[in-house]
């Protein structure tokens, strides 16, 4: 029997998440998950406490934190004050880092350095005696300045490849993935698979403007990881030749990330819109976008695949209409 997944949905920092959080609790989503890239959006957790703060029953997780970007002891920190604020409410998921690294040009982390800091967070979480970078580490909060000591908030990986699963074997309470898990990649308790788009509505074609506003972002993101992994395959998509050629005349190679990425999951770019005009059918290709009986179909196909829990992205200028027709998929 097919067991559907939960619904979560996941955002930047901004402004507004407040706004959208509060709005996914309404409509009954499982947790709200935030991206981690500083170069590109406010911090991760500062926009967790306020979210602690302002909602009552939605969870919370980092989607992903990214280790390298603050000491150990800082992460465990803020994970304890934020388990001070809404206890019981918080996964804290980490990952190595390709927006948030990419984006100070950086490659992602490498897998034995996530696995060590993993442990380390545990550890000052327990209330260890931790070792990091030659020194002793431990909480030494008093009371009413920080949760006490264990702090037991799960800790998830975002896993990449064989490393990556073998690392989340070995530490994680569950794991978070951008695509349904291949059969040998299966068998945990929790999963939840990031995905985005828009749900299509009844008359809606590939020339919808609504439909090209919302699923326009991450349609232009994969000329984003394009341009990192196959930059050979972009002049022969749609607009692709003329992106590039305008990429490398605004900055010069070792700038060039900086701008590559700009707009990345949020909003099209003024670089970017003529990919999003050129996209034609294409951008129906975006994710799961598609019709709410479509969506239904791959939440269950998800769930088969061992999938707990659906993240839902959603951009564009209507976030909570998003969030809402997302959820009505789940009624069809």
């Amino acid at each position: 029997m097919t067991v559907r997944p939960a619904l979560s949905c996941a955002f930047p920092p901004s402004s507004r998440v407040v706004e959208y959080a509060t709005a996914a609790e309404e409509l009954g989503y499982r947790r709200i998950w935030l991206y981690d890239s500083p170069a590109l959006y406010g911090d991760i957790w500062m926009a967790l406490g306020r979210l602690a703060a302002q909602t009552t029953r939605i969870g919370l997780g980092t989607g992903v934190a990214v280790p390298s970007l603050r000491h150990p002891m800082v992460t465990a920190a803020a994970i304890s004050t934020v388990e001070e604020i809404s206890p019981g409410r918080l996964v804290v998921a980490f990952g190595t880092g390709w927006t948030g690294r990419m984006t100070m040009g950086q490659k992602p982390m490498r897998w034995a350095d996530l696995a060590a800091y993993t442990r380390q967070v545990r550890g000052l979480l327990a209330g260890e005696v931790v070792d990091v970078d030659g020194g002793a580490c431990q909480m030494m909060h008093a009371p009413g300045y920080g949760a006490p000591r264990p702090v037991e908030v799960p800790i998830w990986v975002a896993p990449g490849g064989p490393k990556g699963f073998a690392v989340a074997r070995d530490l994680a309470d569950g794991v978070i993935v951008s695509e349904v898990p291949s059969e040998q990649d299966r068998g945990w308790n929790n999963c939840a698979l990031l995905m985005f788009g828009t749900v299509i509505r009844p008359g809606e074609d590939h020339t919808s403007h609504r439909l090209i506003e919302a699923a326009g972002p991450c349609y232009a993101t994969s000329f984003h990881y394009a341009w990192h992994y196959a930059p050979q395959a972009l002049p022969g998509k749609p607009g692709g030749a003329e992106w590039l050629a305008r990429l490398e005349a605004e900055r010069p190679a070792r700038e060039r990330h900086l701008a590559a990425h700009q707009g990345h999951l949020c909003t099209v770019t003024e670089r970017d819109r003529p990919l999003v005009d050129a996209a034609g059918p294409a951008i129906l290709g975006s994710g799961w976008t598609g019709d709410a009986a479509t969506i239904a179909a791959r939440l269950d196909e998800a769930g088969d695949a061992g999938v707990t829990e659906v993240v839902y992205m959603p951009v564009g200028p209507n976030i909570p209409d998003e969030l809402q027709a997302f959820a009505q998929t789940t009624k069809t």
